[in-house]
């Protein structure tokens, strides 16, 4: 019985529509945060990435996806602000800094009350300053190519797949020229 009125103070009875996944919304934004970083776990493991969670949280990114042996650094942001239709979502860190594109990839912002993830590279992304606006509803907004874009990060894989590649042919004809 304890357990169950501690745990009310964490969530409230607001559920999505029924055509979207039931779930909660989460009253406390660090646990918010780091409800929709398992969220983001689950469903990137789910499209055959493995997971890697930087030990304390002094990283300037949340997860590391890899797949074949190239790693991609991942911020997880989640927002349930809504505004003009849409959903804000804030790009700064719990410490009011910006993230530049050398310490993250990638952004995954999960959208929690439409139950929609966009997959936003970071170049896109670092060059925002503050908040930006998410429209999952809105036909040609913006960001609605990164809307369930997963499959940018297989992408990314496999670029830095490519330049590991390129770089070794490079460290090879350099080796040979020495010789």
């Amino acid at each position: 019985m304890g357990s169950k009125h501690s745990a009310s103070k964490f969530v409230t009875n607001k559920t999505l529509p029924p055509h979207r996944r039931r779930c909660i919304i989460i009253k406390d934004a660090k646990h918010r945060g780091e409800w929709a970083e398992l969220n983001f776990m689950s469903r990137v493991t789910e499209r055959g990435f493995n997971v890697s969670k930087p030990w304390g949280d002094s990283s300037r990114y949340d997860i590391a996806v890899e797949r074949h042996g190239h790693f991609l650094r991942v911020q997880v942001k989640s927002t349930i602000a809504h505004f003009c239709g849409g959903y804000v979502c804030a790009i700064k860190s719990s410490r009011c800094q910006y993230y530049t594109r050398h310490q993250v990839d990638f952004f995954a912002v999960y959208v929690i009350p439409e139950d929609v993830w966009y997959i936003l590279p970071a170049t896109i992304i670092t060059i925002l300053r503050g908040h930006f606006l998410l429209n999952p509803r809105r036909q040609g907004q913006k960001y609605e190519p990164y809307k369930e874009a997963w499959h940018l990060l297989k992408t990314g894989c496999d670029a830095q797949s490519r330049r590991a590649d390129r770089q070794a042919a490079k460290r090879r004809k350099i080796a040979l020229r020495q010789l």
